[in-house]
């Protein structure tokens, strides 16, 4: 789950950012945040495990089947993969941050249905074609500088008729579960010199069915998944955020003490609408996204 970007700016859906923009630098920050947060996220997977099931349900997984999990991070996702196309599959989990995929080898452990973790660019895979028979990306395709590049590689890794099985954030104001910490940072922080991507760029529907046909898949569906997480207060939430963050967290650590103080204190006002009315006390925070499956042709 990826929720970096805390600008307001942000380019056209499914294109690259604006004039300034450096992918490398962009793929730089984002390793070096999910190098940094790499435990604390693989710990808040609970927030999101039924987001991950319904993926996994919508990859219609089965034993024997190779599988590629693009920025797959500390193996979460891939790791119930391996769960259900045992035995005889396989599953490749990916990631340019090294320190997750280091993180998801030692929580894997030596088990014989673990993934396999490589370090790989999702738009530049190293891979054969026709080598997968599912590629899997949760909240990832927002992520890619060219998420045009990635679609393509998907496409080219999978065996004809293999299928694609991803996920993003929906609208943004869906979204509280994201938006209100990046409001909290407009608010206290002057907006960034260089737009860049938005995690909410295929929020909307006919934005992703869009950029799958055009990249050569067929058979689209896409479906809503809506999910709520509980913090027992402010802090709990900005922390949350921040385990989640990549790119954002990256940069939001190198501001003085003093500032992400401030950030975290200023989170509050963001939440007041939030307060959860059923005994429990603090905050529930709701979030929508999309799951879309699609397959390459067979022919």
């Amino acid at each position: 789950m990826n929720a970096h970007d805390p600008s307001r700016s942000t380019p056209a859906a499914g294109a690259t950012a604006t004039s300034g923009f450096d992918p490398r630098r962009f793929k730089a920050m984002e390793r070096a945040g999910f190098n940094r947060i790499a435990a604390r996220y693989a710990e808040g997977a609970h927030l999101r495990a039924g987001l991950a099931a319904a993926l996994l349900d919508a990859a219609a997984l089965a034993p024997g089947l190779r599988v590629l999990d693009l920025a797959s991070g500390p193996g979460l996702l891939a790791r119930d993969a391996g769960l259900r196309v045992a035995p005889g599959g396989v599953v490749l989990a990916t990631d340019i941050a090294e320190g997750m995929l280091a993180e998801g080898a030692r929580r894997c452990g030596e088990h014989a249905d673990a993934p396999c973790f490589a370090a790989a660019d999702a738009e530049h895979l190293c891979l054969a074609d026709a080598s997968m028979d599912r590629v899997l990306a949760g909240l990832a395709l927002f992520i890619f500088p060219h998420p045009a590049r990635a679609l393509a590689e998907m496409r080219r890794v999978l065996v004809p008729g293999g299928r694609i099985a991803l996920s993003v954030w929906g609208p943004r104001e869906t979204v509280p579960l994201i938006h209100r910490a990046q409001d909290t940072i407009a608010r206290l922080l002057p907006p960034p010199k260089v737009a860049r991507p938005s995690v909410f760029r295929y929020g909307e529907a006919g934005v992703l069915e869009q950029a799958l046909e055009t990249a050569g898949f067929v058979d689209i569906e896409l479906r809503p998944c809506e999910f709520s997480c509980h913090f027992e207060h402010a802090e709990a939430y900005w922390q949350a955020f921040l385990d989640l963050a990549g790119g954002a967290a990256e940069a939001l650590g190198r501001l003085p003490q003093a500032m992400q103080d401030a950030l975290q204190a200023a989170v509050a006002d963001e939440l007041a609408g939030h307060c959860c009315d059923d005994g429990r006390g603090g905050y529930l925070l709701p979030a929508r996204t999309l799951i879309a499956t699609a397959r390459r042709p067979k022919a």
